[in-house]
């Protein structure tokens, strides 16, 4: 049971499964709602670029698509936490909810400021918990939507056309698309490693 769940999760197995509008809601999933933390968004959108690549999606409109639903997920995370407010520091820890999520989006918010949410698009966790701490501390709307913006095309322009660019000009390159998808989980993972050690080495 639980091999098929990570074989589920596998991101050349989720974008096969679900297609164009399963990515959609995923990206929207990962950047706006407190669950969908666990979904391999880098990973996701640059095995979808890669696959658009071999004539399974048009890379275009997976591009802009995944770039709306990236910016009305982190605006509905905005929202969730501007309603929501200090209730979410007090909430009970269960399944799909961590307060040290949250806590550790709080922490990177507080180091970088506004452009965290460029930054957190980036990073995993993070990206899912920055919006709702930005609504939480009553970020000012139009600066949040402007650097969401941003941070979204950004992040999925790049990640999207990355994939399609290596499916373009490697020959048999799906013969290295785990291995890549390995080292962009690993990278992505590097600033939390990095901000655990450093807060480790204080104590």
């Amino acid at each position: 049971m639980f091999s098929q769940i990570i074989n589920f999760l596998e991101p050349t197995t989720i974008v096969q499964t679900v297609g164009l509008f399963g990515i959609f809601f995923i990206v929207f999933a990962e950047t706006g709602l407190f669950f969908g933390f666990f979904f391999p968004g880098d990973s996701l959108l640059f095995t979808a670029g890669f696959l658009a690549s071999q004539g399974f999606l048009d890379v275009h409109v997976l591009a802009v698509g995944a770039f709306i639903c990236a910016v009305l997920g982190d605006s509905f995370g905005y929202y969730f936490g501007q309603k929501i407010g200090p209730k979410i520091f007090i909430k009970e820890d269960s399944l799909f909810f961590k307060k040290s999520y949250v806590q550790k989006a709080q922490d990177f918010y507080e180091k970088h400021g506004s452009k965290t949410i460029v930054l957190a698009r980036f990073v995993p966790i993070i990206r899912t918990f920055a919006p709702i701490v930005a609504g939480v501390g009553k970020m000012k709307y139009q600066k949040f939507i402007a650097y969401n913006v941003l941070g979204g095309f950004i992040w999925t322009f790049v990640t999207v056309y990355s994939g399609n660019l290596l499916g373009d000009i490697i020959p048999n390159a799906d013969s290295y698309v785990l291995p890549i998808i390995l080292v962009i989980i690993v990278i992505s993972f590097l600033p939390i490693v990095w901000e655990v050690v450093k807060s480790r080495m204080k104590k």
